[in-house]
């Protein structure tokens, strides 16, 4: 009876064992990431990559001795922002751009960078000086047309020789905002608002002259034709003016109230009597 408890305790520290060890060793690597094997602190072993046959799944390594650093295999991003870029018309431009890159060799990753993060690190400033040296070799308008593009696919080109040496594929470049600096621009709104207001002065006075000269001809024809017509006859002359003074006499003003009061001889109403 003793002996069959001893061998139930051994077949019991035997499960229990093998469920530590296995526990110890085995891991699992999903769709979404890669793995490499790391013993003594060189990569031994890769897993679910493109250059293994196994995708996907449950590995084992070696328990203590050696170690998984797992990786993502989705496409990352690097973001550049408000970094001031130098333009080949010496204009200063505020630029936000981001990079996506992906690891494709991670054995090279683990050596050169350790981690994700240190790719990140390390394509940070190369990619702010591949796109100051792009962009400075541009003007700014050049950036808003379709020369951006070609300077985009040579910013991803440089971009993407200097990331293989971290074991990263470099998937595309794009420029999200490039803009004049807030001083600056706002500069140039003023002095393209100082521009418009002068043109528009100058435009306001010369309309103005041209009127006082127009008016100016037209009362001199006006005045020419008066005096031919009224030179013919003096009297229908004299009528027209009577005519004019009464209107300005008599015209009824709003909320005037004053009167004038005159003898039917007046002479002023000569012309009204009929009287020549």
């Amino acid at each position: 009876m003793p002996q069959a408890l001893h061998n139930y305790r051994l077949v019991i520290f035997a499960v229990l064992a093998a469920i530590v060890v296995f526990s110890l060793s085995a891991f699992v690597v999903s769709e979404e990431e890669q793995a490499v094997v790391i013993r003594t602190g060189e990569p031994v072993g890769v897993a679910n990559t493109t250059t293994t046959k196994r995708g996907a799944g449950l590995y084992f390594r070696i328990p203590i001795i050696e170690s998984v650093r797992k990786i993502e295999k989705r496409l990352l991003d690097l973001e550049m922002t408000d970094e001031e870029v130098l333009s080949n018309d010496q204009q200063r431009l505020l630029v936000n751009a981001y990079a996506r890159f992906r690891i494709v060799d991670p054995v090279r990753m683990v050596e050169r960078a350790g981690t994700t993060e240190g790719v990140r690190n390390a394509l940070a400033p190369i990619l702010n000086s591949v796109l100051r040296q792009e962009l400075g070799r541009r003007t700014f308008q050049a950036m808003l047309t379709a020369e951006r593009g070609s300077a985009l696919a040579n910013v991803r080109a440089n971009l993407d020789r200097q990331a293989a040496q971290y074991g990263a594929e470099v998937i595309d470049v794009q420029i999200m905002r490039t803009d004049l600096p807030d001083a600056p621009l706002q500069s140039a709104f003023r002095r393209m608002e100082s521009d418009r207001e002068r043109e528009a002065r100058t435009i306001r006075a010369a309309g103005s002259r041209d009127a006082r000269i127009i008016r100016a001809e037209a009362d001199a024809d006006a005045a020419r034709t008066y005096a031919e017509s009224f030179g013919k006859d003096a009297e229908f002359y004299d009528f027209y003016r009577a005519m004019q003074s009464y209107d300005a006499t008599f015209a009824s003003d709003s909320g005037s109230e004053s009167s004038i009061i005159l003898s039917p001889d007046n002479e002023y109403m000569r012309q009204f009597r009929g009287r020549r």
